[in-house]
């Protein structure tokens, strides 16, 4: 992909935060939309705010969480485009505490959205975007959580590192298809997240079960989700693997890997590895 411009896109929690950001930044670079996402009054909403400043865009009430909801999204973004160039697989929610504290509940709420939803997104487009033999690219959004492990944040983490994971993975093998694949690792935004994470959370996981409030870490006010996007169109068309906003994230994640590096060493001496 080299440009915009008659290309389809399809984003999951396209109604708010950095998914509709990025909408509006495909829409001014030429992308024709469909949006997804589960709340039908905010995708409405979104659709409408974008038709009114020019944007070709569709919207479809989509749950990541059920494998079929996304099969679905594929059918109509095929059956509306013809062709699906880019895949965002955006949608997400938060959620924060102890592990210590972590319910079971708690565990399957998080994991069925923000792995499992990405985990959708490629069975239900990847083979199309192969069959179709046009240049593609699937866009994850992970987290810093999924470069950096965060207390306070343990099935946040374990479900943004399994996103890289299967972003890492997924670049080795579609590289071949002419399929590029971006993950964006942002640390904190300014959305509506913890408040959508709220109000997502059904009864299947314990009714009136607490979503609490993030830590705090420091981050770039500069870094707004309309500059994240600007910056994820842009990953895009270059085909880069990673896109991390924030340049306060490079020391940790420098250090981690610090960390994982002297230990080859530290077993060397202690004669555990060979």
């Amino acid at each position: 992909m080299d440009s915009y411009a008659g290309c389809s896109a399809v984003i999951t929690g396209g109604a708010s935060g950095i998914g509709l950001a990025t909408a509006r930044e495909f829409a001014r670079r030429g992308a024709r939309l469909m949006l997804a996402d589960v709340n039908r009054a905010a995708l409405d909403a979104a659709v409408a705010d974008l038709r009114g400043a020019g944007a070709d865009v569709r919207g479809v009430v989509c749950d990541v969480r059920r494998l079929d909801d996304v099969v679905a999204l594929a059918d109509a973004a095929f059956d509306e485009f013809g062709s699906v160039h880019v895949v965002f697989n955006n949608a997400g929610i938060a959620y924060a505490g102890p592990i210590a504290e972590t319910s079971h509940d708690d565990w399957r709420f998080v994991l069925d959205v923000d792995l499992w939803g990405p985990i959708h997104g490629v069975e239900a487009f990847l083979p199309r975007l192969i069959a179709q033999q046009d240049p593609a690219h699937i866009a994850f959004t992970a987290s810093f959580a999924g470069l950096m492990p965060n207390a306070g944040l343990g099935p946040y983490c374990v479900a943004k590192y399994g996103v890289v994971a299967l972003a890492e993975t997924l670049s080795r093998e579609v590289r071949a298809n002419g399929i590029g694949v971006t993950v964006l690792c942002p640390m904190i935004v300014e959305t509506d997240l913890m408040a959508n994470s709220r109000r997502v959370r059904g009864d299947e996981y314990g009714a009136g079960a607490p979503v609490g409030d993030l830590p705090a870490i420091s981050t770039d006010p500069e870094v707004t989700a309309e500059r994240v996007a600007e910056l994820m169109a842009d990953g895009i068309l270059t085909n880069q693997l990673y896109v991390i906003p924030h340049s306060a994230a490079r020391g940790s994640i420098r250090r981690r890997f610090e960390r994982i590096d002297r230990t080859f060493d530290e077993q060397a001496a202690a004669g555990w590895t060979h």
